[in-house]
């Protein structure tokens, strides 16, 4: 252990750490950690999965709680997931213990009396969600000057996950009000697995160019090694059955990119007599919890889950993690991929089991990507509009009148997003706000759209599908898509899965939301909407080098080998070479279609730039686009050619009814919203990019059937 950083930790927190935890040494994130989190910086930390974040940020965080005699609510502790706080709950318990200090849980599944009692007597360390802090801030009965007044750090764990979407800006307006209601500056340190942009994941989070802040990314050993299958066995029940048959004896994970391919998975492994949960964001805290508790203390079973498991929560020592078909990025796929080779001794694993062959192509890509050390910058998502319109409403929320030219000093960063004054300007014409010479408070048209249920719409930035809770007997099993419960099949009520059982519904009551169900022996069935996946630009390269005949360096079955040569078979214009191309291929009678290898941002950006080249019926995808039937290679050059500079700031057609997935959109300009989506579906790169690749290409011949023009 360094004696030089070690030294600059409180004596009690150096006496536990070596006699309490029984530590020799701290590991370099831990040790590299000290000085700047002791000096008030801002930070992020990064390290892999079970690289020791937590530790590192909360052993100086405690060291200054002792040493500078903070009291009050200090450190509140940000993660994405309940189930991921109720895990760290525990731990960081023990520690703020070494000192006397006090940790408290606050999220959905609290109990109100909970709350209440610590409404009155804060904890020194709050374990939270954005939500929670969210409905923390506008609730009545809580009296956010006092409860924030002093707080002196803030942690955002698992920050990645946040920063890629809105949730993110919806946590930094978050952050900055608690900055305002402190009154002084509020250090905030973000965690996270490998990214490939920190310094600007970091000045993002910091939101204060003053401040001084540090990346701490320190170099390690490398880990333990790395074992990575790919096998193709072509459908689920087959992945089921290769599951059931391999590593017996052990513990394993199988990751699915939804909800239904996990229940369906689980039911087919119970059926191979496999001992199998599941965990998914659809069933009850409780299910999940059981689920995870009894994976944790057995030996020979699966736990199949969605991304729940991704996240660091603690499931004990795992011998295998598997993936069915493939995650949409390399970041993910290296979180799935920590989870294992924790023991002394025991590698890092994984085994990718596709069940079509374009799964086995997406893995084959993903895996190219990691093999040459690529991981996706996080970038948040643009023009954050709809979260400046949500950020305003709940500001007046929590402060119930507030001077007009006030309201922006209290959003940070969002306050700089372009369009922020037309919002609140929007949101006082329509009577979302109403501004009295200059005094704001809440307007009739907000009670209208968000005062349900005590504005709990107001306080999460994302939108879940409609569910009603599931309930069998006493038990809350979770919670089912209303898509499942609104057509009653033929020949009696519906049998639905959940929890990797099928569960026939006895009563569905609309009112409050709640559907009965009894256990079934019957097949079931259940469809949540999960959405498309966009395909990045940098993967769908990818998958345009795998046709080219690059291969990942993994180990490889048969059955995966024959898949993509099959693949490359049927795709046969693609050239066996270095270097990125694009393709566009003639099968007579069917129109044209540019294999662009773009991306799905690109593509739709070149499908609006290109109306009178792209099929109007066209559905934009990431490798190609269709186009109409007269169109040749020399008329699509010469329209790239004479529209690039257009192309190039071209913004993806977008669809008015898309803006629906903005969460908020009715509280800022139809025009401002459209032009968010719009500009959120758009990658310029990428269209410089498939620009010049289609420019300097040449026509080449193909198989007799096809006829391929590069």
């Amino acid at each position: 252990m360094s004696a030089v950083d070690f030294g600059h930790l409180h004596p009690a927190v150096q006496y536990h750490i070596v006699n309490t935890l029984g530590w020799k040494e701290l590991r370099p994130l831990q040790e590299a950690a000290i000085r700047p989190l002791l000096r008030g910086d801002d930070a992020l930390l990064i390290a892999p999965t079970a690289g020791g974040k937590t530790e590192a940020a909360m052993l100086p965080l405690l060291s200054r709680m002792a040493t500078d005699n903070w009291s009050g609510l200090s450190v509140v502790y940000v993660c994405p997931l309940r189930a991921l706080l109720n895990n760290l709950e525990p731990r960081l318990t023990d520690m703020a213990g070494w000192l006397g200090r006090r940790v408290a849980l606050w999220h959905g599944d609290v109990a109100d009396s909970v709350k209440k009692r610590l409404v009155a007597n804060p904890p020194d360390i709050l374990l939270t969600t954005p939500e929670s802090l969210e409905a923390m801030l506008i609730s009545g009965r809580v009296d956010q000057s006092w409860a924030f007044g002093s707080l002196r750090a803030a942690v955002v764990d698992e920050l990645h996950a946040f920063a890629g979407d809105d949730r993110g800006w919806h946590l930094l307006g978050i952050l900055s009000r608690l900055t305002r209601l402190a009154g002084h500056p509020v250090q905030r340190i973000g965690l996270s697995a490998t990214i490939g942009n920190p310094d600007s994941l970091l000045d993002w989070l910091s939101d204060d160019a003053a401040s001084p802040r540090m990346v701490v990314n320190p170099p390690t050993d490398g880990g333990p090694p790395t074992e990575i299958q790919l096998d193709h066995p072509g459908s689920l029940k087959n992945a089921a059955i290769v599951i059931s048959r391999l590593y017996q004896g052990s513990k394993r994970l199988v990751f699915c990119d939804s909800r239904a391919q996990a229940e369906q998975l689980a039911v087919a492994l119970r059926g191979y007599g496999v001992q199998t949960w599941v965990s998914h964001s659809s069933l009850s805290a409780d299910t999940r919890r059981q689920a995870e508790t009894a994976f944790s203390t057995a030996t020979n079973c699966v736990i199949v889950a969605t991304s729940t498991l991704e996240l660091g929560v603690d499931i004990g020592d795992l011998d295998h993690v598997i993936q069915i078909d493939a995650p949409s990025t390399v970041a993910s796929f290296l979180q799935r991929l920590g989870r294992t080779g924790r023991r002394p001794g025991s590698p890092r694993n994984a085994l990718f089991l596709t069940t079509r062959p374009e799964t086995l192509w997406m893995a084959a890509a993903l895996l190219l990507l990691w093999q040459r050390g690529y991981v996706e910058s996080v970038t948040p998502p643009v023009l954050p509009r709809h979260i400046v319109a949500q950020q305003l409403l709940g500001l007046v929320l929590q402060e119930r009148r507030l001077l007009r030219a006030e309201m922006f000093g209290w959003l940070g960063g969002l306050a700089n997003v372009p369009g922020a004054n037309d919002v609140l300007t929007y949101l006082i014409g329509e009577g979302f706000l109403a501004d009295e010479a200059g005094l704001v408070s809440l307007g009739p048209r907000a009670e209208q759209e968000f005062g349900r249920r005590f504005f709990r719409d107001l306080t999460s930035a994302f939108t879940s599908d409609p569910a009603l809770t599931a309930i069998w007997g006493r038990d809350v099993l979770g919670e089912l898509p209303a898509l499942t419960l609104t057509t009653r099949p033929v020949g009696g009520p519906p049998v639905v899965l959940l929890g990797g059982r099928s569960w026939v519904v006895r009563h569905v009551d609309w009112r409050t939301r709640r559907v009965y169900v009894e256990p079934s022996e019957s097949a079931g069935l259940t469809r949540w909407n999960s959405g498309g996946r966009a395909l990045s630009h940098v993967l769908a390269r990818a998958h345009h080098d795998v046709l080219a005949g690059h291969d990942p360096k993994v180990g490889m079955s048969r059955r995966a080998s024959g898949g993509l040569a099959e693949l490359r078979a049927k795709y046969n214009f693609v050239e066996q070479s270095e270097g990125f191309h694009t393709y566009l291929v003639r099968q007579e009678p069917d129109p044209p279609t540019w294999w662009t290898f773009a991306g799905s941002a690109a593509n739709s950006a070149l499908a609006s730039g290109l109306p009178d080249l792209a099929d109007p019926a066209n559905t934009v995808g990431g490798l190609r686009l269709r186009l109409r039937q007269s169109v040749s290679l020399g008329q699509l050059r010469a329209a790239l050619d004479a529209r690039r500079a257009q192309l190039v700031t071209a913004e993806a057609d977008v669809d008015e009814q898309a803006v629906g997935a903005l969460k908020f959109s009715a509280a800022i300009p139809r025009e401002l919203a459209c032009q968010t989506v719009r500009r959120r579906l758009t990658n310029s790169a990428a269209v410089v990019n498939t620009v010049d690749a289609t420019m300097r290409g040449s026509a080449i011949l193909q198989a007799p059937d096809v006829r391929g023009e590069r």
